[in-house]
């Protein structure tokens, strides 16, 4: 079977694609070949059943730099973690009450400008939800469904990455307790082993003293590679994120984030019966014919964080 000369990508602009060449190893012409092979290995795997929309699969191999080897073991343990833990990893119904409930909090949110205007997607996240309504699976399966779905409509994030910047002003104990090492650890593993859009900086913003006692009994669960990417700034964010490109709420220019929270409301519209099919999708280990993917840590009450002095 031979590879078409076609496939159904959405061009980049061209500062996007010169990038997606220089540092990712993209040959534009290539493509449908690259994407070829990629589809054929998916089909002789018996225990794993994947999307296999262009636009979502190019991403694993840009998310890779084209190593081919690596979009294989990628995309093998971004499902096997789907279907291990689908109350963190797999969105599949935006219209469930209680996720739009979530999602009017505006705990999470893209901005529409990226950093420099070419550069990584912001996303600023607040502590604005109430913790006695939401557990720590609501506000993991948002945000990994709000990032999966950059995969199809956000070449920002695809190529460049995307930046994190949380905000702990209105964090409570009550926010950070529900918490538990292994919940980090396994999300830290999969936006680092499984997830193909590359989280650059996680820029921790107006730290409590215990928000930072949470982060320091964090990090060390961390790998190296991870730790590297968090930013521990308190107040002095402006360093590392010029005030022009954070929302009007902070002074800066990049959207008021309360008009970004209905307008991206739409968004999930758009995207419901994605998310849908979301549900069809992962992996049977029965069926897998070499060695699994090994979890560190399952998502329990292990390791939590009640040493945080809250006085």
């Amino acid at each position: 079977m031979e590879p078409q000369n076609k496939c159904e990508i959405k061009p980049l602009p061209e500062e996007l694609q010169k990038v997606a060449i220089n540092e990712l190893g993209e040959v534009p012409e290539r493509i449908p070949e690259d994407l070829f092979a990629f589809k054929q290995w998916i089909k002789q795997q018996p225990h794993l059943k994947a999307r296999m929309n262009d636009q979502f699969l190019v991403q694993f191999l840009r998310g890779c730099k084209y190593s081919l080897e690596k979009a294989k073991k990628k995309i093998d343990i971004f499902y096997s973690m789907k279907t291990k833990y689908p109350e963190y990893f797999n969105m599949t119904d935006v219209d469930d009450p209680l996720f739009r409930k979530l999602h009017n909090t505006g705990f999470f949110i893209p901005l529409p400008s990226p950093l420099n205007g070419h550069g990584p997607r912001i996303i600023m996240s607040r502590f604005k939800a109430d913790p006695t309504v939401f557990a720590p699976q609501h506000f993991f399966q948002y945000c990994d469904g709000s990032v999966e779905m950059m995969l199809m409509n956000d070449p920002y994030a695809c190529i460049y990455g995307v930046i994190l910047v949380i905000d702990f002003a209105e964090a409570t104990a009550s926010h950070l307790l529900p918490f538990t090492i292994n919940m980090a650890k396994q999300n830290a593993i999969y936006y680092e082993k499984a997830f193909p859009v590359r989280v650059k900086t996680f820029c921790f913003i107006n730290l409590s003293k215990y928000a930072q006692q949470f982060l320091n009994l964090l990090l060390p669960h961390m790998s190296e590679k991870f730790r590297k990417r968090f930013i521990l700034c308190g107040s002095e964010w402006s360093k590392h994120i010029p005030l022009e490109y954070m929302p009007t709420d902070y002074g800066g220019k990049n959207g008021c984030l309360e008009e970004l929270c209905r307008e991206y409301a739409k968004v999930w519209d758009e995207y419901r019966q994605y998310f849908k099919e979301n549900a069809n999708y992962g992996t049977d280990e029965h069926l897998r014919l070499g060695e699994a993917f090994k979890f560190d840590a399952d998502l329990g009450t292990g390791g939590t964080f009640r040493k945080l002095n809250v006085d």
